[in-house]
């Protein structure tokens, strides 16, 4: 292991966002440092999503790093192809000596009088920081509904993202309760050889047509030979993200053309008048994640899938009651009812200056200095924090403006011979005030409930503009924002040649 205890930065969560401030620090020439995850190896959400049919839904020339292009089997590959390509990275990249895996962090706590950060691991260990750069991410902790009786269920159930790759689905009566990102992949997939699917919705999904092809071997060999070509699709791709996210954050009259995409699928592909009015949501296009998919809509008119729209009322030994009173046979449950978003770094207790917790100071919603820094708790830094979640573009490059900044901050800390920096909270609180004044005339805060916004309707996760302007305000560090302190004085070191 690299370096001594203190660490001079320890990053928490090896996905993409630590694996690519891995890369940043070392590229800044900072040795001393150690990630840590809870996992068996790299790849977060990409390691811990194994389910039937999982892949990305943005075109990979956009969410892969702009400076390791990926060679991909099609525009979106599966899962284990994104893992592949996070394994690479780390080891190209000679991480691995970096990498502590197997063991998450439950605490962090702040020692002001020696600058440093003291973190304790899940598997009872301790160690020490000048800085800590949480790379947790927000799609890591499944929620599981709280439905009554959900543990008299007889039957094998679980949470998509810990799929039990072990049960055999073949020729059983299955149940579906969700219908967001991850169902739309696995549900296709699993009513190919499944007797029965019922599918439990409380809202319908816009679901828009996915523009998937393969990659021959040609064409991967075109795109290696002329790399512009694959810088130019990416730009693409981003900037039909960025049209996209327009309709989000300026005027929903800008996604007429996107709502035509929606609207000519779900009426070619369900003709059953009953089924299409149960996939017609009844909110604004964008205030729930948009989804993509040309397999889902087809497998709800399979004639052994069932679409069941009334609301669940409890789990019984051998199947679902709706509030109808029809109970419906299971032999198996999946949950596909998404990630605990709005806790962010729980369940890790982070303790700041004066001992205030990260808990007290967002008990009203998460917030930050665009998304990376809270004010009271110096030299912690966050990648895909509050507010940098997108609705329409890739996460990938918002990271990649983060991990910059957050470089710059932490060589800052060094040329400047500084114990630690702290945002300022008049800049937090101006910052944030911009970001609820524009997310009120965004269409998250239009009226649905999502995993956007807080119980309240504040939204506390997507960025609410577009994405260009936030790399923008993150392409450089200004440390006239931040309080700075000086180093501690190195503790004395007593004489032993006087008596």
């Amino acid at each position: 292991m690299p370096g001594s205890s203190p660490y001079r930065v320890v990053v928490i969560g090896a996905g993409f966002g630590g694996i690519g401030m891995g890369i940043a620090l070392r590229r800044a020439g900072i040795e001393n440092f150690l990630i840590i995850d809870k996992g068996d190896g790299p790849g977060g959400t990409w390691r811990d999503n194994t389910y039937p049919g999982a892949a990305c839904d943005v075109p990979a020339h956009l969410y892969s790093f702009s400076f390791r292009p990926g060679r991909w089997s099609g525009r979106f590959p599966p899962q284990r192809e994104i893992l592949a390509y996070l394994r690479d990275l780390a080891e190209e990249n000679g991480l691995g000596p970096h990498l502590r895996l197997g063991s998450g962090v439950t605490a962090c706590r702040f020692d002001e009088g020696r600058a440093l950060w003291d973190l304790t691991l899940a598997n009872g260990g301790a160690i020490q920081a000048s800085a800590v750069v949480s790379a947790v991410g927000q799609l890591n902790r499944p929620a599981l509904p709280d439905i009554a009786g959900r543990g008299d269920f007889n039957g094998p159930s679980w949470h998509s993202a810990r799929w039990d790759h072990g049960a055999r689905l073949g020729g059983k009566r299955v149940a579906v309760i969700g219908t967001g990102a991850s169902a739309i992949q696995f549900v296709p997939e699993i009513a190919k050889t499944a007797g029965h699917v019922d599918v439990y919705q409380r809202t319908p999904p816009y679901v828009l047509p996915k523009t998937d092809r393969r990659y021959g071997e040609a064409e991967q060999s075109f795109y290696d030979r002329f790399p512009a070509l694959r810088k130019a699709d990416r730009l693409r791709i981003f900037l039909y993200g960025e049209l996209l996210t327009s309709g989000f954050v300026l005027s929903p009259k800008l996604l007429a053309g996107p709502m035509q995409l929606w609207r000519r699928q779900l009426n070619s592909q369900i003709t059953d008048p009953g089924l299409r009015a149960k996939c017609v949501p009844d909110y604004v296009m964008g205030c729930k994640r948009v989804l993509f998919s040309n397999d889902w809509y087809p497998a709800l008119a399979r004639p052994n899938v069932d679409l069941i729209t009334e609301p669940v009322e409890r789990i019984v030994a051998d199947g679902v009651v709706t509030t109808d009173g029809i109970t419906r046979h299971a032999d198996a449950i999946v949950y596909g009812t998404g990630f605990k978003t709005l806790d962010f770094l729980a369940p890790m207790a982070v303790t700041g200056l004066r001992g205030r917790s990260l808990d007290q100071t967002w008990h009203e919603g998460a917030e930050a200095y665009l998304g990376i820094s809270v004010a009271g708790f110096p030299n912690f830094f966050m990648l895909y924090g509050p507010n940098t979640n997108l609705g329409g573009n890739s996460i990938l490059y918002m990271l990649e403006g983060q991990i910059r900044y957050v470089a710059a901050a932490l060589r800052a800390l060094e040329s400047e011979g500084l114990g630690w920096i702290d945002v300022r909270p008049e800049v937090q609180r101006a910052f944030n005030t911009w970001v609820t004044a524009s997310s009120r005339t965004s269409v998250w805060e239009s009226g649905c409930r999502s995993w956007y916004t807080t119980a309240s309707g504040r939204n506390t996760n997507n960025w609410p503009d577009h994405t260009f302007l936030y790399r923008h305000r993150v392409r450089r560090f200004d440390l006239g924002r931040y309080r700075a302190m000086p180093k501690p004085p190195a503790p004395a070191v007593a004489d032993v040649g006087r008596a």
